[in-house]
């Protein structure tokens, strides 16, 4: 497994703030300022001849400067040229050159910037012409040569500006082949080390492509023939360039160093290249065209000295010396910089350039000479610095300094500008940096005025400047935070400050958790054609979008449809073998990234039988080599793989001095490595052991190694988690982690404990204890801050310096009760309470907030009890005000205020008073009915608890309920406030009705409270309790006298209605088909309510059935038997559903018994199966009739069908044995025993065992003993038809339960 993991976010950051760090001092542009030089073209400017000429001169200035030119040392007037034209507000020119030769403007040009407050310069910019001028015609002769001989091929490309690019080509555009034997060298000839007879061809081309024109030119063929008279001789090797046993060669500072090395001999000689005095530099460093030339890019002073170039061959050796020298053009060590000055400030402009030979520098004033310049008291010129002291408001200029050498020079331009300026902050407000946790941090305040402001920093809201570990502060302003950590997010303050105001601007920092893969990628070894999955766990910071890409060899992943990424993993469908490689996955978020890698191996469908992978053997032969106080190497020997390649190697230690027996992991080294450096802590008793790892799994350990004793030392770290807090109020405890026998680093592990106050005590008060992970320090002054830290020390020296950590003394309560409490009313149920708060000295402690105590100390009416119920609420931090919700309208109410911190409450304040004005009143005590008439009701009432204010009246509205419980037309009726009953006439005589009823006071209507009640049926049901039919309502009354002149007796109410603080009313019932519905209102604080029922004559407590309701007003009673009376009542009960609280008074349900559901008998089994029997009775008589007749006898029945004269009886036939006209259909419709006659009732006579008659009067139809029947035909064909016809034409209707009884 290999794993790479990279922090971006960071380093792009910090890249950007050195920049920034090394700027030029920044004038905003609405403030007066001399010209600055933004843009110019470079110093040696090719044209191309075919496109207009741009010379680029850009700057900026307050006011905007005005632009000049000069060519070769003159002024160059682009008013009298037409061809030039000068750009809008810039000083860029472009000139035309269409029609004209671009060789008339070459030149030496100059851009002159200025305004009033000074002038800025240009470089020269030389300008000059592309050129690519043809090849001069000329007829190469054919070359002959003898084999072996060397040779030199010419190019001579005619010389362009700049110079081509020279390559050999044939007739088809190919490039020659090149070895160590033929080559190119710099000046474009081709090189023959020695010619051999291959080399023999027609078309040896040679190109020039000039870059500016982007024009290739060739030259004629050469012809080449290498003749063969005999074997070459051998000669030993000879340079061609350079010539001679040594050279010289001179390169300037930053450029390219290309020495060449070009022999000739036979064999082909092999060249190497040596430095005389030291090493080339690696990353420098580049061996081109096989061998022959040498190249160092960025050439410096270091690179000079002897440079051998050695070749030979198996004849000889020789050696070319070439002696380097570098010199260098001017080169900045120093540039000058702007200069912002108050009047009468002092200040510097340095320019400080190196070359070689030595630059001499030169200083000039807004584009003239300084010694031509006008005279300045307060301005020094020594060499390169020139000093400035109590520089004067209207000194401001542009200052020249030129440095040069024969080789080349430098101009720079730095103005001095005399300001008088408030401090200005030129970041943008409220910016948000972000940054990876455990990185450096980087707040920008870039700020501007005069003086030079003096920048600080503040954080969120404290008052201490940021200064010191972890912060450090740049010149420039920028705050860096070495180590970002969460605790450091928040808001950052920048102050710049000078003597003439003060400005600030607040930037936010965000710590985001890095981003980790938890699950790596794992080492795969796939079949072709299986499928490979690797997984990639990441986590990372919540509000950063990750991205996930997948890599293969470092290149993108196959465009195929077979590799699917998803979240967290990457699925390879179908291997091939060109699907092996690395495969990485990497994270990205905008901040930071982290990837890992793993190698997927593809091999052949596993053969018959399967190869066993198995995990490795474990490594032997361990062994510790090159031993030091903190390192030792270790080596070992790999077992057996099994089949499956080691991935890694684990190694493992354990220390007999104090944890023996207990192996910790160390280090991991790739499966390829069998040695590991491993890096040792002091005083530890080493002994090592390794494992192997591969894709099965982990090998058993290897053999302990020797044991290795590194020596004591002091300690490397302190102990963690030191905090420091107070227990009590004078005291102050300070606690740490205490370390491990690993951690101390050597015997006799101490602890120095240090403290002092903060921002008081310079000097550190400080005691060492042993084997103590805590220290109490007693007698301090209470919540004060104090500073502590806590070292390790032991028997070899003291740990590194510890850090500071920031702890309080104890808390006490608070001194001092708040001030200035006021109250405001907002309206009847809430209130607002201000306070001034304390001064945090009182507090003693960490202020936690304030509480407002409270309570209802009565009521603003008269009527209402008296109460003191006191109620809290905090409100946390350092509030000045806070609401009081829930209040009771129309009361008086006392309240204070506290403060408190950790430590507890500090005294209250005064107790203030305040009242709440009226609200809507709550809902009435009771209501109730107390008269039940014909055609009126009496209600009663009582007015509410909660009166809220003054009852101006109540509201009575009623509407009747017919029996499918639809609501009729509203009635309302407003009452006085000192009225307490009423009598409703006029109502529909037994009609239920729906009352409801609320109080009023000024502020509007309270809530409602219902009540149902029905109007007397009559004067019967007056005297006796009732129970509606099925469906309807049920309520108790009392018998009642019939309604005469004088009013009746009192009577119970509709509803039992407690009358005062009722807990149950408005108790019915309603028997349905699904069962009896119990309903009722309820006002108890109780939950635990049910619905009892017990039979009516059942005077026992403990056979009272129940059925739990919760928090429901309605019930469906379904265990009630049909035709029994039930009293019924509701409970409420306490927590253990054992003590009764509430309870309704009970009421009479009678469930009337309901006839047996109407069936068709046609579809009972008992019918069909009483049905059969008579056929079968009938086709038994059938048989009997059929033999008697055979043997001559007569049955009574057929006299006396042959004694009736009506021609509706016909006989039997004789040929099956039927009654004539009663075929079979017919004779089914009198037996369908399930229909019963029209008039609904069916006849029966003295006995149980008689069948029904069918048709008009008939008479009986009875069996005799032996079967025959003893009954007669009766009625006429009229009546018959009658019946049967009615049956026909009306549905049937159900049989009477009697008549069926007697029927079965």
């Amino acid at each position: 497994m290999e794993r790479a993991r990279t922090r971006v976010g960071a380093a792009v950051f910090l890249m950007l703030i050195l920049g920034r760090l090394g700027n030029a001092l920044e004038v905003p542009l609405d403030l007066p300022q001399p010209p600055t030089i933004t843009q110019q073209s470079p110093k040696d400017y090719i044209i191309d001849p075919r496109e207009n000429i741009v010379i680029h001169c850009e700057a900026k200035g307050k006011p905007h400067p005005s632009f000049s030119w000069t060519r070769n040392g003159t002024h160059f007037d682009i008013d009298h040229d037409p061809k030039v034209t000068m750009r809008p507000h810039s000083g860029t020119l472009v000139v035309d050159i269409s029609g004209e030769k671009a060789e008339t403007y070459e030149g030496i040009y100059q851009c002159t910037a200025r305004n009033e407050h000074g002038a800025a310069v240009s470089n020269n910019i030389v300008i000059r012409q592309s050129r690519s001028p043809l090849w001069s015609k000329e007829r190469n002769e054919p070359i002959r040569v003898q084999e072996g001989v060397s040779l030199v091929l010419q190019c001579r490309p005619p010389a362009g500006l700049p110079p081509p690019i020279i390559f050999w080509m044939d007739f088809n555009f190919q490039r020659l082949p090149q070895s160590s034997r033929v080559f190119q060298a710099l000046n474009g000839d081709l090189y023959f080390s020695n010619v051999l007879k291959k080399d023999s061809r027609n078309d040896y081309i040679c190109y020039a492509r000039f870059p500016h024109t982007q024009t290739i030119q060739q030259k004629q063929p050469i012809t080449l023939s290498v003749l063969n008279h005999g074997s070459a001789e051998e000669r030993k090797p000879t340079f061609l360039i350079p010539s001679g046993s040594s050279s010289s060669k001179m390169v300037l500072r930053g450029q390219v160093l290309e020495l060449e090395c070009i022999t000739e001999g036979l064999p082909t000689p092999e060249v190497s290249w040596s430095k005389l005095s030291g090493e080339f530099p690696d990353n420098r460093t580049s061996i081109l065209h096989f061998q022959k030339l040498l190249r160092i890019v960025n050439v410096s002073e270091a690179d000079a000295g002897e440079y051998h170039c050695t070749a030979h061959n198996r004849l000889a050796s020789v050696l070319h010396t070439i002696r380097v020298t570098v010199k260098a053009a001017p080169y900045w060590i120093s540039t000058p910089r702007n200069l912002v000055l108050a009047p009468r400030e002092k200040g510097l402009l340095i320019c400080r350039a190196s070359g070689t030979p030595k630059p001499t520098i030169t200083w000039a004033m807004n584009g003239i000479p300084i010694e031509n310049s006008p005279e300045d008291p307060n301005r020094k010129v020594e060499g390169d610095t020139i000093i400035f002291e109590e520089v004067q408001t209207g000194s401001s200029a542009v200052y020249q300094c030129n440095a040069s050498n024969e080789y080349g020079y430098l101009l720079s331009n730095a103005f001095i500008n005399v300001l008088s300026e408030t401090p200005r902050v030129l970041t943008p407000a409220n910016m948000v940096y972000q940054v990876i946790r455990n990185n450096h941090a980087f707040l920008d305040c870039s700020s501007f005025g005069s003086p030079i402001p003096k920048i600080t920093w503040f954080k969120d809201s404290q008052s201490s400047t940021l200064e010191g570990d972890p912060y450090l502060l740049h010149e420039n302003g920028t705050l860096e935070i070495y180590v970002a950590q969460a605790l450091n997010s928040g808001q950052y303050t920048c102050v710049a400050r000078n003597t003439l105001g003060i400005a600030e601007n607040h930037v936010y920092l965000e710590v985001k958790e890095p981003t980790r893969i938890l699950k790596q990628p794992e080492y795969k070894v796939s079949q072709r054609n299986r499928n490979v999955v690797f997984e990639c766990k990441v986590k990372h910071d919540p509000t950063l979008i990750p991205t996930m890409t997948w890599l293969k060899d470092n290149g993108e992943l196959p465009d195929d449809e077979r590799f699917l990424v998803d979240s967290d993993s990457l699925t390879i469908t179908d291997v091939t073998e060109n699907d092996a490689g690395t495969y990485t996955c990497i994270m990205n978020t905008t901040l930071d990234q982290d990837s890992a890698s793993a190698e997927l191996t593809v091999v052949e469908a596993t053969p018959t039988p399967a190869v066993i992978y198995e995990q490795p053997d474990p490594p032997t032969d361990l062994e510790l080599t090159d031993l030091k106080p903190k390192s030792v190497q270790l080596t070992w020997i790999p077992g057996d793989e099994h089949n499956s390649p080691i991935h890694k190697f684990v190694i493992q230690y354990t220390d007999s001095l104090h944890q023996h027996g207990h192996w910790h992991n160390l280090t991991d080294v790739p499966g390829s490595k069998t040695t590991a450096f491993l890096k040792l802590s002091p005083y530890v008793h080493y002994t090592f052991r390794v494992l192997a790892l591969n894709a099965v799994g982990l090998s058993n350990p290897s053999k302990p190694s020797h044991m290795y004793k590194t020596n004591p030392a002091a300690p490397d770290e302190n102990p963690s988690g030191v905090e420091g807090f107070g227990t009590e109020h004078d005291n102050l405890m300070i606690l740490w982690k205490p370390m491990s026998g690993l951690q101390a680093n050597g015997p006799g592990l101490q602890y120095k404990v240090m403290w002092r106050q903060k921002d008081v005590d310079k000097d550190w008060t400080s005691v060492t204890v042993a084997n103590v992970s805590k220290f109490m320090v007693s007698g301090m002054p209470t919540f004060t801050p104090y500073e502590v830290k806590v070292q390790a020390i032991n028997d070899y020296g003291i740990g590194p310096e510890p850090a500071v950590v920031t702890g309080h003394s104890g808390e006490d309560l608070p001194l001092q009760a708040p001030d200035s409490v006021q109250v405001l009313v907002l309206n009847s149920t809430l209130a607002e309470v201000h306070w001034e708060p304390v001064p945090p000295k009182t507090v003693r402690g960490l202020l936690k907030g304030y509480k407002v105590y409270y309570w209802r100390e009565r009521s603003l009416h008269k009527h209402n009890p008296h109460h003191v119920k006191q109620q809290v609420l905090t409100f946390s931090g350092n509030k000045s005000h806070g609401m009081l919700p829930g209040l009771q309208p129309y009361s008086l109410y006392l309240f204070n205020v506290r403060v408190y911190n950790s430590k507890g409450e500090g005294p209250a304040s005064s107790t203030l008073q305040f009242e709440t004005p009226e609200g809507v009143p709550g809902r009435p005590s009771f209501l109730r009915i107390t008269n039940s008439n014909l055609d009126s009701l009496t209600l009663e009432w009582g007015p509410p608890n909660d009166h809220n204010g003054h009852l101006t009246g109540y509201t009575l509205k009623y509407q009747p309920v017919n029996s499918s419980n639809e609501l009729g037309p509203m009635e309302e009726l407003a009452l006085p406030a000192n009225k307490t009953s009423v009598t409703l006439p006029n109502l529909k005589y037994s009609t239920r009705y729906k009352f409801y009823f609320n109080a009023k006071t000024g502020q509007g209507a309270g809530p409602v409270i219902t009540e149902e009640a029905v109007t007397i049926m009559d004067e019967v049901l007056m005297y006796q309790p009732s129970v509606d039919k099925v469906g309807g309502g049920n309520t108790q009354t009392q018998p009642s006298p019939p309604i005469a002149g004088s009013p009746p007796p009192p009577r119970h109410p509709f509803h039992k209605v407690h009358p005062a603080a009722p807990a149950f009313g408005n108790v019915s019932s309603s028997v349905g088909e699904d069962g009896t519905l119990i309903s009722w209102e309820y006002w108890g604080a109780e939950k635990h309510v049910y619905v009892e029922y017990i039979v009516k004559n059942d005077n026992s407590e403990e056979d009272w059935q129940k059925e739990y309701v919760n928090c429901s007003q309605a019930y469906v009673l379904k265990g009630l038997k049909e035709g029994l009376s039930y009293r019924v009542r509701v409970v409420a009960k306490g927590h253990d559903d054992q003590a009764v609280l509430h309870q309704s008074e009970e009421l009479l349900v009678t469930v009337p018994a309901v006839p047996s559901r109407q069936v068709d008998i046609a579809t009972q089994g008992w019918f069909i199966g009483l049905m059969c029997a008579i056929a079968l009775l009938i086709l038994i008589l059938l048989i009997i009739c059929f033999i008697k007749r055979n043997k001559g006898g007569k049955y009574p029945v057929k006299e006396k069908e042959d004694a009736h004269t009506d021609p509706e009886f016909q006989p039997m036939k004789e040929d099956d044995c039927t009654f004539g006209e009663y075929s079979d259909t017919e004779d089914h419709k009198p037996l369908k025993g399930s229909r019963t006659p029209s008039y609904r009732t069916v006849h029966r006579d003295n006995s149980d065992d008689s069948l029904v008659d069918y048709g008009g009067d008939g008479g009986d139809g009875q069996f005799n003993e032996d079967g025959s029947f003893i009954g007669q035909y009766s009625g006429n064909s009229s009546t018959r038809e009658t019946a049967v016809g009615h049956e026909h034409s009306e549905a049937p209707s159900p049989v009477n339960t009697t008549a069926m009884n007697s029927f079965v």
